[in-house]
């Protein structure tokens, strides 16, 4: 599962340098991107630290909507979701945080994961996000703590989206090769985008506890299969 999990998520991510011990970030926080447009052209590289959960969810709760001809992976009756909270940072063209869920699909005989929530503190993000790729970005609130184990909330407005952490206890040597695909509809179709991802991988223990009223609410009370961490990735998007 973990395998798949990270295949997956090689779907959203690029290398980073030192990890800061605290943030807080509000949205607007960030500099504007100094061009013509408020965000980057695509492809974007992408620096920073990942911490990932696979979920197992049954297939009536699964998040969406899905885009066109899609149709979620699913063993049984159960479908599978990757959470993901990320610190973009120095050396890609973009530093914010991120929190969002993916759900993964099939079309044909492709492996492919679609978004299907997310969170930014910056409203570069957001835009390029949405107009680019068809990402459902919206803005949020977060709270990091890398160290001496991570720790995250999220905030929409005043009211908590989520909270979670993670604990490593086992890292793999080197760095881990990533690669695949994401799927969101965009303008009425699906448009597929290729990422390529590379991260020094830690499997460990993690958590994730969202309001059952709230955009997560399909997680609460659930346990994830595996919890795992990409390091210092470095990613090319689109």
């Amino acid at each position: 599962m973990i395998p798949i999990a990270l295949k997956c998520y090689s779907l959203v991510l690029l290398a980073g340098n030192g990890i800061p011990t605290h943030i807080i970030r509000k949205p607007g926080d960030i500099p504007r991107y100094r061009d013509a447009m408020a965000y980057p052209p695509a492809p974007w590289r992408l620096c920073g630290q990942l911490y990932g959960s696979v979920w197992r969810v049954p297939a009536a709760d699964l998040p969406g909507p899905l885009p066109p001809g899609t149709r979620p992976v699913t063993f049984g009756r159960h479908g599978v979701v990757v959470t993901a909270w990320v610190d973009y940072q120095a050396g890609g063209v973009l530093r914010y945080h991120e929190l969002l869920t993916l759900v993964l699909l099939r079309s044909g005989a492709a492996p492919l994961a679609t978004v299907t929530r997310i969170w930014v503190d910056s409203p570069e993000s957001r835009d390029g996000g949405r107009e680019l790729w068809g990402f459902p970005k919206e803005l949020a609130r977060f709270e990091l703590v890398h160290e001496p184990v991570f720790r995250a909330t999220a905030y929409a407005g005043e009211r908590e989206l989520a909270r979670g952490g993670f604990r490593a206890w086992l890292a793999l040597p080197g760095r881990v090769p990533l690669r695949g695909q994401v799927v969101q509809e965009l303008a009425g179709r699906a448009l597929r985008t290729r990422a390529v991802m590379s991260g020094r991988v830690e499997l460990g223990s993690g958590r994730l506890a969202a309001a059952p009223d709230g955009p997560l609410g399909f997680l609460a009370g659930r346990r994830p299969l595996a919890s795992f961490a990409v390091r210092d990735f470095r990613l090319l998007f689109g």
